[in-house]
């Protein structure tokens, strides 16, 4: 038997995870003195309302290498192989924290950096959970996760500067001025780190961009994952994307799955961001 294991940097909260069928292991978000586990005491809703609310960021800690030992040895002691799907080990210790409790297990557990993070990280278990069902072997689907990873694209327009300005990824005078003249920023996730891909006066602008860059990409692989997703207590601007982008999804899917963004890069990026991930063709 193959089980798969997903940190919540995927936006998979626990409750969702065991609809899946999968297995799911908690970053820890922390308001102050109140510690939680993501996904599993802190729902994405109430970590936006508490965010909201905060002066203060608050700080995400990555999984460490006890609590994934403390899973793998869950998970194979009834002989099964495990797959981990981690955040991209650009953006987090998580990865090689799981790599160092792998190596306890006899080959057993393999680990995929997904160099990705939200529903990057999400397409790429949703298309293992695919090649599970087509009856692939552990290391036929570690294989295909690896070669198909770098065909992801996840492009994002935030809503605001101020939370890259507190984490200290930009300066105070720059998102000053860039919340005056209502400036969105557009970020991807590109080799596993997060770039700046450029910036447009207002979201109307920052939609066009986004279907722009989405397009530069080849285009939406419709016969793979995709997804949208929004940070936030409202879908607002979600919907508007969608109505802005209309023309990449007509004719060519009924379905278009959107998720809320969690703690892990919520965190950085705060409300009303939206963002779209997909294999490019």
């Amino acid at each position: 038997m193959i089980k798969i294991i997903v940190d919540s940097a995927s936006d998979v909260e626990k409750a969702e995870a065991e609809q899946l069928g999968i297995y799911f292991t908690p970053m820890k978000v922390r308001f102050g003195d109140e510690e939680y586990s993501d996904g599993i005491d802190l729902s994405h809703k109430e970590f936006f309302e508490k965010l909201i609310e905060c002066a203060e960021l608050p700080q995400t800690s990555q999984v460490n290498e006890y609590a994934w030992e403390e899973s793998f040895g869950e998970l194979t002691a009834d002989g099964s192989e495990v797959i981990a799907i981690t955040i991209s080990s650009k953006l987090s210790g998580t990865y090689s924290s799981a790599v160092k409790a792998a190596k306890k297990f006899g080959g057993k557990v393999h680990v995929v950096d997904s160099i990705q993070a939200c529903i990057g990280e999400r397409i790429l278990l949703q298309y293992a959970l695919r090649l599970i069902d087509e009856g692939r072997s552990a290391a036929e689907i570690v294989k295909e996760l690896n070669d198909k990873k770098n065909k992801i694209q996840l492009i994002a327009v935030l809503g605001t500067l101020k939370y890259l300005r507190k984490g200290g990824r930009i300066s105070s005078v720059a998102a000053i001025a860039g919340e005056l003249l209502s400036i969105k920023p557009v970020i991807s996730v590109t080799k596993g780190e997060i770039k700046l891909l450029g910036k447009a006066m207002g979201s109307k602008k920052g939609n066009n961009l986004l279907n722009q860059l989405v397009e530069k990409c080849g285009g939406i692989d419709f016969d793979m994952p995709y997804a949208l997703a929004y940070s936030g207590l409202s879908d607002d601007y979600l919907q508007k994307y969608l109505n802005d982008s209309e023309h990449l999804w007509k004719g060519k899917t009924d379905f278009i799955p959107s998720y809320m963004i969690g703690s892990t890069i919520g965190t950085h990026i705060g409300p009303n961001a939206i963002a779209v991930a997909f294999f490019a063709r």
